[in-house]
C-alpha cells in the first residue's frame, strides 16, 4: 500500500479544522492591524535562503531541501517565511509603498529533519513581517500580535520569552568574548560547534548537544544581554515599557540568542510547557540587514512565525478543541430514477447558505432516514413522484419525526426558520 512520504502527514477532519482556526484567528488579528496576505511560491532560488537564513546555520547546512532545476539552476523548498517576504518586498518595489508595510502569509514549509511529533519535514506556519520601521513600536506590536493571537485561540499554559541580541557591534564584542572563553575548552566541544568557534561563535548557544550545554554551563558563560550597547539596551527597554503598558505578560530571558549578523535587537520566543522538548510554538526577532542581503536597499524589518502543527498541540493538550465541522442541514434523497437530477437540483438551490447533501441513487424512505441519521443531518427531505409532481419536498425532522411538505421554491426559508413557515 502507498502511504504517505515519511515527515509528512495528511489533514483532514479534527486536525484540518485545528488548523484552519488558527490561520482564521491568525488572519483576523493581523489584518485588523493593517498586515496583507502575500503568497509567495513554495521554492526560492537557493541563494535566497542561503542569504536570508544563514550559511552558516543548521537548517541550510542539513534541512534544506535543494534540487537543481532544468535551466541547472538551484532551488530550494523553503524553509521559512521571511526571506521569500523580504524577496518580495524588493522585487515589486514595496520601498515607495506607505511605510511600514504589514504583510502576513500562511502556508507550508519543508526542513529534512527527523520526524518526531511537533517536528515534520512539511509543516505549517503563519507569520507576519512588518518592514520600514525601526521603531520599538514596531517591535512591541509585532510581540503582541503574537501573544494575543495565542491567546485568543484559548491558550494559557504559555511563557513568552523576550531578549536582544544587540546592534553589529555589541555581537562582534560578544563573539569575541565567547572565543576567548571557549577556545580552552575546544576539544570538548561538539564537531559543529568547534566549527562556530571561528565562524560564528553565537550559534554554539543554540546547540541541541549535551556536550555543548555542559561546556556553557561550567564556563558560566555570560549572556548577549550584559553587552548590550546604549542604543541597544534603550530600545530594549522602550520595548519592555511599552509591551507593560499593552498589558502583554513576558519574561526576560538572556539565552535567547540570534546567529547571524543581519539580525538586531529584539527577539522573542513563546513556549508551551506541556509540549516537552518542543515546547517552541513560536517566535520572531528583528533582521534590519537582511533587505541589504538580498539586493535590496536598507531596510529595517521585524516579524514572527508560529508553527501551525505546534499550536493546535498545545490546544490539544489544553483540552480546548477546534470549531465543530458545519453540520448537515438535510439529506435529500429521491426515491425513484425519476428524480435523480431533481434531488440534485434541489440540494444545490439551498447552497451555500443551507449545507445540503443528495443521494446519488434512489433510497427507500426508512434507508434515507437512517443515512441522514449517520450523516448528522437535522433533516431528511423526501422526493418521490408526487413531490416532483407538486415542485414540493416532503421534510422530516429526524429528532422529533415531524414532517411537512414544503414547496422547493421555500425549503430554504423552511430551514433557515427552523421549520416553520
Amino acid at each position: 500500500m502507498t502511504k504517505a512520504v515519511k515527515g509528512t502527514h495528511d489533514l483532514f477532519k479534527e486536525s484540518l479544522r485545528c488548523q484552519q482556526a488558527v490561520v482564521s484567528r491568525a488572519r483576523e488579528w493581523l489584518e485588523a492591524a493593517g498586515a496583507s496576505e502575500i503568497a509567495t511560491p513554495v521554492f526560492e532560488l537557493t541563494e535566497v535562503f542561503e542569504r536570508g537564513v544563514g550559511e552558516s546555520t543548521d537548517i541550510v547546512q542539513k534541512e534544506m531541501f535543494t534540487f537543481t532545476d532544468r535551466g541547472n539552476r538551484s532551488l530550494t523548498l523553503r524553509p521559512e517565511g521571511t526571506a521569500g517576504v523580504v524577496r518580495a518586498y524588493i522585487e515589486h518595489g514595496m520601498k515607495v509603498w506607505p511605510q511600514p508595510v504589514r504583510l502576513w502569509y500562511a502556508g507550508p514549509m519543508f526542513r529534512a529533519e527527523r520526524p518526531q511529533k511537533g517536528r515534520q519535514r512539511q509543516f505549517h506556519q503563519v507569520g507576519f513581517e512588518l518592514l520600514g520601521s525601526a521603531s520599538p513600536l514596531a517591535d512591541a506590536e509585532a510581540v503582541a500580535l503574537s501573544y494575543r493571537i495565542l491567546e485568543t485561540l484559548g491558550l494559557r499554559d504559555m511563557k513568552l520569552k523576550l531578549g536582544s541580541v544587540g546592534d553589529a557591534e555589541d555581537r562582534r564584542r560578544y563573539n569575541q568574548y565567547l572565543r576567548e572563553a571557549l577556545s580552552p575548552r575546544q576539544d570538548d566541544l561538539s564537531p559543529d560547534s568547534q566549527r562556530r568557534l571561528s565562524t560564528n561563535p553565537m550559534r554554539i548557544l543554540d546547540s541541541k548537544s549535551e556536550d555543548d550545554r555542559q561546556v556553557l554551563k561550567e564556563l558560566g558563560i555570560r549572556p548577549m544581554l550584559e553587552f548590550l550597547g546604549p542604543g541597544a539596551r534603550e530600545h530594549f527597554e522602550a520595548v519592555k515599557r511599552i509591551l507593560g503598558g499593552l498589558g502583554v505578560p513576558f519574561e526576560v530571558d538572556p539565552a535567547i540568542v540570534r546567529g547571524l549578523d543581519y539580525y538586531a535587537r529584539t527577539s522573542w520566543e513563546i513556549h508551551h510547557e506541556q509540549l516537552g522538548a518542543q515546547s517552541a510554538l513560536g517566535g520572531g526577532g528583528r533582521y534590519d540587514g537582511l533587505a541589504e542581503l538580498l539586493g535590496g536597499p536598507p531596510t529595517p524589518g521585524v516579524g514572527w512565525a508560529l508553527g501551525i502543527e505546534r499550536v493546535c498541540l498545545a490546544l490539544e493538550a489544553e483540552g480546548v478543541s477546534p470549531p465543530p465541522e458545519r453540520t448537515l442541514d438535510i439529506y435529500i434523497a429521491p426515491l425513484g430514477e425519476g428524480q435523480l437530477e431533481l434531488a440534485l437540483a434541489a440540494a444545490a438551490s439551498l447552497w451555500p447558505e443551507v449545507r445540503a447533501e443528495y443521494a446519488l441513487s434512489p433510497r427507500k424512505p426508512g434507508k434515507a432516514i437512517r443515512e441522514a441519521e449517520k450523516r448528522g443531518a437535522r433533516f431528511v427531505g423526501l422526493l418521490g413522484e408526487e413531490e416532483a409532481r407538486a415542485g414540493a419536498l416532503t421534510i422530516k425532522d429526524i429528532a422529533s419525526g415531524r414532517q411537512q411538505t414544503v414547496p422547493l421554491n421555500r425549503v430554504r426559508e423552511w430551514l433557515e426558520s427552523g421549520g416553520e413557515l
